[in-house]
């Protein structure tokens, strides 16, 4: 199985994505595309921009293309295209341009698992965080995963509740699958 972690920052994916690691041996892990760029040395900017979204969206594409069989990703294409759709300079964002590829590249994984924000928010947040924009980039994932407007035609996973909780919910969901 290739599954995909998706959501805003802060959401919960990471904690997640250890529980999930704990529970299925079998499968690898590809970290972020921002962690594995900035260990390679690419400079983003302190907020960062549409160029810089977009070089993280390439990464995703090619991290899919280059995956392995099973394997659990932190963050998948459409992440980069609800930063960008949610970002201040979304205007220089062409997603027309990115969507072919992105919808060649999405057949490549067999389950989004959506981590969205819940009320109460389960995450404490420091005052550095960008709470308006963490808001914005949660809602428009929701609409273009649950509600799928550019035809994405992948299978969607909305999990709730505490790390374990959700783990569950994507174990139990692979097992239905499976049957």
């Amino acid at each position: 199985m290739r599954i995909a972690v998706t959501g805003t920052h802060r959401a919960g994916k990471s904690t997640l994505i250890d529980e999930l690691s704990d529970l299925l041996p079998d499968h690898v892990t590809v970290d972020e595309p921002y962690h594995q760029m900035e260990e390679e040395g690419y400079v983003f900017a302190e907020s960062p921009s549409v160029e810089d979204f977009e070089a993280q969206l390439t990464r995703s594409l090619a991290n899919l293309e280059e995956g392995p069989g099973d394997v659990v990703f932190d963050r998948c294409p459409v992440d980069f295209i609800g930063y960008l759709l949610a970002h201040e300079d979304r205007d220089a964002f062409d997603l027309e341009a990115w969507l072919p590829r992105v919808r060649a590249a999405l057949r490549k994984i067999d389950l989004i698992v959506l981590v969205g924000l819940e009320r109460p928010d389960r995450i404490s947040l420091s005052a550095s965080d960008d709470e308006e924009l963490r808001l914005a980039v949660d809602e428009k994932l929701k609409e273009l995963l649950l509600e799928d407007p550019h035809a994405f035609e992948v299978e969607v996973l909305e999990v709730e509740g505490s790390p374990r909780a959700r783990a569950k919910q994507v174990l139990a969901h692979l097992a239905d699958a499976s049957r």
